[in-house]
């Protein structure tokens, strides 16, 4: 009887141990895949989480569209992109640990769709916040202010001084960069569409004012400035009693834009531009490229994209 009773608790004991080693096995093979799976999942949630600025630092290179116009962001003798929203943002980026600029030449209209696209980074050419932007692309906060100018034919023939005298001789042609603000501008100013044509950079405007395919072109007053210090004036003449339009959206606030996805981007470049602005580097970088750092620069506050785009500054 008592051998048969510790046969009984001996089997009884190697069930148990086999049992309880079975389900330290199991237990310890579900630890380790359930471990395994929480590191994947932090780790892709760590990516997540680093967003787009994390991964322009780790490649150390943002790529950036531009369209060709002077002072803001052009393309230079040397192929190099130049200009003051060009040399704003590489200080900015460069404060966030992104050394290299991508620089791809694009028309004016196609920046937004272009970035949205998933083409650029960052769109930067002194762009203007507008209303209609906003629904489209994200902004920074100001970087400039500007307002409006005209370039006519030498001795301006026709007396052009405002939007409202292209407005009042339907027989006035104008030359517009296309995407530009000043299309709108002349719109809301009375200006028919049959007035206008498009040409997809300031060259080509000016071009054809002076082949006489056009009377006069419009873009902002920095813009027209520097493109008539190597154009011949013997054909072109800026007009320098030209009246500001009184209309939404002069002056006109510049700034990159995101895409709407890329707000870490975007609060990461607010907040190193701050530090720019308040240091004095933004308005030496205007100033290097022509502007009048009291005049055309935004101080830290002043005005916020936000603002315009919901119409308050715009």
């Amino acid at each position: 009887m008592k051998k048969l009773l510790l046969t009984l608790v001996f089997l009884l004991t190697v069930v148990v141990l086999a049992a309880c080693g079975g389900s330290d096995e199991e237990a310890g093979g579900e630890s380790g895949d359930s471990g395994d799976n929480a590191d994947a999942e932090e780790s892709e949630s760590s990516s997540e989480a680093g967003g787009k600025l994390a991964e322009l630092q780790e490649s150390g290179t943002v790529t950036v569209g531009f369209a060709n116009e002077e002072p803001y962001g052009y393309q230079g003798d040397d192929g190099e992109l130049k200009g003051a929203a060009v040399d704003i943002a590489k200080a900015v980026f460069e404060e966030l640990g992104v050394e290299n600029m991508d620089s791809q030449l694009q028309d004016y209209s196609q920046l937004i769709p272009g970035l949205n696209a998933g083409q650029y980074d960052v769109i930067t050419s002194g762009m203007a916040i507008t209303p209609d932007r906003c629904e489209n692309a994200i902004f920074a906060e100001p970087e400039m202010v500007y307002g409006e100018g005209l370039v006519v034919q030498a001795g301006n023939p026709l007396g052009i001084e405002s939007y409202e005298d292209i407005a009042n001789n339907p027989d006035i042609r104008v030359s517009v960069m296309s995407g530009a603000t000043e299309v709108g501008y002349l719109e809301t100013t009375g200006v028919s569409d049959d007035q206008v044509t498009t040409a997809p950079d300031i060259p080509a405007t000016f071009s054809a004012v002076q082949s006489d395919r056009a009377d006069v072109t419009t873009a902002t007053e920095m813009t027209l400035r520097l493109a008539m210090e190597t154009s011949d004036e013997s054909q072109l003449e800026f007009v320098e009693n030209f009246e500001q339009p009184d209309i939404e959206g002069v002056p006109s606030w510049g700034a990159p834009a995101f895409h709407p996805d890329n707000e870490d981007l975007r609060d990461a470049y607010n907040e190193a531009l701050q530090g720019l602005k308040e240091d004095g580097t933004v308005e030496e970088l205007l100033e290097a490229n022509g502007f009048d750092p009291e005049s055309n620069s935004v101080a830290a506050g002043e005005v916020t994209a936000e603002s315009v785009c919901s119409g308050e500054n715009y």
